[in-house]
């Protein structure tokens, strides 16, 4: 499946939103911290098992993030969804409200994890933190203008950037009742 760029007459949201310039951004946050610490302060670096443990957490994690980047971007038909004006729920959209994002995220914390330095534990949070500012600013605001209700009940049972499913409200009060 190929992603259209293109704007069709009476589409709302752009087809890639702040996504490039997001991405670009925590990816060179992310480059330029591996190359302070590593190589310029050498600060931070582990070594013996932590050497194995980071190695191994960051190739999972930079298959994991590759993943769930490939089934939102790729498998889920979300280009379709924007040129349609609907909102996408389900697939990985059921788990995860902005699984491109998420996956370059997971991707890039596991990419710093292959340094196995300590000092790169805080940018996973950092970026985190940036994402979630900027998602919230921009792209949650457009949807929440096109979408209304719909959007903010589904805000309220879907994850912004960590894929899991949760307990959905009304299962909750249920539970909380009893």
């Amino acid at each position: 499946m190929k992603l259209k760029n293109y704007m069709k007459e009476g589409q709302k949201l752009p087809l890639f939103g702040v996504g490039p310039y997001l991405i670009y951004g925590i990816g060179l946050f992310t480059a330029i911290c591996i190359i302070l610490f590593a190589y310029v302060f050498e600060i931070g670096t582990l070594t013996g098992f932590w050497t194995w443990g980071f190695g191994i957490l960051g190739v999972a994690l930079i298959i994991f993030g590759i993943i769930i980047w490939f089934v939102g971007a790729l498998k889920s038909g979300m280009d379709e969804s924007i040129t349609e004006n609907k909102l996408k729920t389900d697939g990985i959209y059921a788990w995860v409200r902005n699984p491109m994002y998420s996956g370059w995220w997971i991707a890039l914390t596991g990419i710093s994890f292959l340094w196995h330095n300590a000092c790169m534990i805080p940018v996973f949070f950092i970026n985190w933190g940036v994402m979630t500012i900027v998602l919230k600013n921009t792209e949650e605001k457009w949807l929440a203008d096109l979408y209304g209700a719909e959007y903010e009940e589904y805000k309220k049972n879907v994850n912004r950037c960590i894929p899991w499913k949760r307990i959905p409200q009304n299962i909750q009060r249920c539970i909380r009742k009893e």
